[in-house]
């Protein structure tokens, strides 16, 4: 079944994409919580002629997040943990404490945005993050974990 995505999802697609799902996906998730719409003939209509009036827009917010990547690009992050004396953190870093950190550097960056490279950060050290600034546009950023 094909169905028009209204907002991003993770692991499915982006805002405006056309996509094939199961039948059960889209009728018992996707369309009744709002994140998409089935695509029938004349819902393609409307979507490729919304696509075609939106496109310098898309054009702007693309370069903008271009520019941001590029002022990204050499940013090294220090994010704080109490550790003990072995080196091991007490919990662990999340996208959360990168984006306030980032935020902090004059970047405003929304936590979803963000996927640490490293499944967890357990331990003092240098690690690396991915940002996710537009569908075409990716930055990796490097941060340190260092003790409080």
């Amino acid at each position: 079944m094909e169905i028009i995505l209204k907002q991003d999802v993770a692991n499915l697609g982006s805002k405006d994409d056309i996509v094939k799902v199961k039948n059960g996906y889209a009728n018992n998730y996707l369309v009744p919580y709002g994140y998409a719409i089935f695509a029938t003939a004349s819902a393609k209509k409307v979507h490729a002629e919304n696509q075609r009036q939106r496109a310098h827009k898309l054009e702007k917010i693309k370069t903008d997040a271009v520019a941001l990547a590029a002022k990204l690009e050499g940013v090294l992050l220090t994010v704080g943990a109490k550790a003990s004396s072995t080196g091991k953190i007490f919990g662990s870093v999340n996208t959360i404490q990168l984006s306030e950190a980032l935020k902090a550097k004059g970047f405003e960056i929304d936590r979803k945005q963000i996927t640490i490279s490293d499944e967890q950060v357990k331990e003092l050290g240098k690690y690396g993050a991915e940002v996710k600034l537009h569908r075409d546009v990716t930055v990796k950023i490097d941060f340190e974990v260092v003790e409080e």
